[in-house]
């Protein structure tokens, strides 16, 4: 059957939906692990899903150990994902600017966020789109129903590496704790430098706030309209 590819255009970004996948398989079945493994799982056949399968195969080929899954379901989704990513945003010429598995209401989405210099349009969204989703059907990691969105970052992008602070350094910032600093939360300035530890904002009056990066929620592009 074909795959229904949805366009839809958001304020500042631009998305596809490519489908919602709908998994033939949610039952568990006794495995046993490769002999890498640790003994004690293989000799009691230890009984897991498919994913979590392929999610210890996954963790040993990156030096992980694995122990019940070190690594979240989360967190391999997103990683495993943007490794199938990689070949196919070099072949469309544009760049990974993340990757993130999430929940909202009863929905699960897989967001790729796509870039490059001078920005990303639609072709280029479902380009990556098209591809990936033969390769998320081949793969077959993912044990939830899902929606997958190919999109660019947007202009108010959330800076989550070290690649997007290191770009956005003297750009004007939105940046928001999880605890009151100062008697507030929400802060906006320029930010002008950050470490593994900190952040540094030009604020008002040219005088500088260092925050932690430990109590920083999200930190984001500000939107200057």
């Amino acid at each position: 059957m074909e795959k229904p590819l949805h366009f839809l255009i958001r304020s500042v970004n631009l998305t596809i939906v490519t489908k919602i996948y709908q998994l033939q398989w949610t039952c568990e079945s006794t495995v046993f692990l490769s002999r890498t493994i640790p003994v004690n799982l293989r000799n009691a056949g230890w009984r897991c899903s498919t994913s979590l399968v392929q999610q210890a195969e996954y963790e040993l080929k990156a030096g992980k150990e694995f122990k019940g899954g070190r690594m979240s379901k989360r967190e391999f989704y997103e990683a495993r994902t943007e490794e199938l990513l990689k070949p196919i945003v070099e072949s469309a010429g544009v760049e990974i600017y993340d990757v993130e598995y999430v929940k909202e209401g009863s929905d699960f989405y897989l967001r790729c966020y796509i870039d490059r210099d001078g920005g990303v349009n639609i072709q280029d969204c479902e380009t990556v789109s098209r591809a990936l989703s033969d390769q998320l059907d081949a793969e077959d990691y993912i044990e939830d129903a899902y929606i997958l969105e190919v999109s660019s970052p947007g202009l108010g992008r959330t800076l989550k590496k070290e690649k997007h602070l290191s770009k956005s350094i003297g750009m004007e910032v939105e940046l928001k704790t999880f605890k009151p600093v100062n008697g507030s939360k929400d802060f906006e300035g320029v930010l002008k430098a950050f470490d593994n530890d900190t952040l540094t904002l030009t604020v008002e009056d040219d005088q500088d706030l260092v925050f932690q990066r430990k109590d920083i929620a999200v930190i984001k592009l500000a939107l200057d309209f």
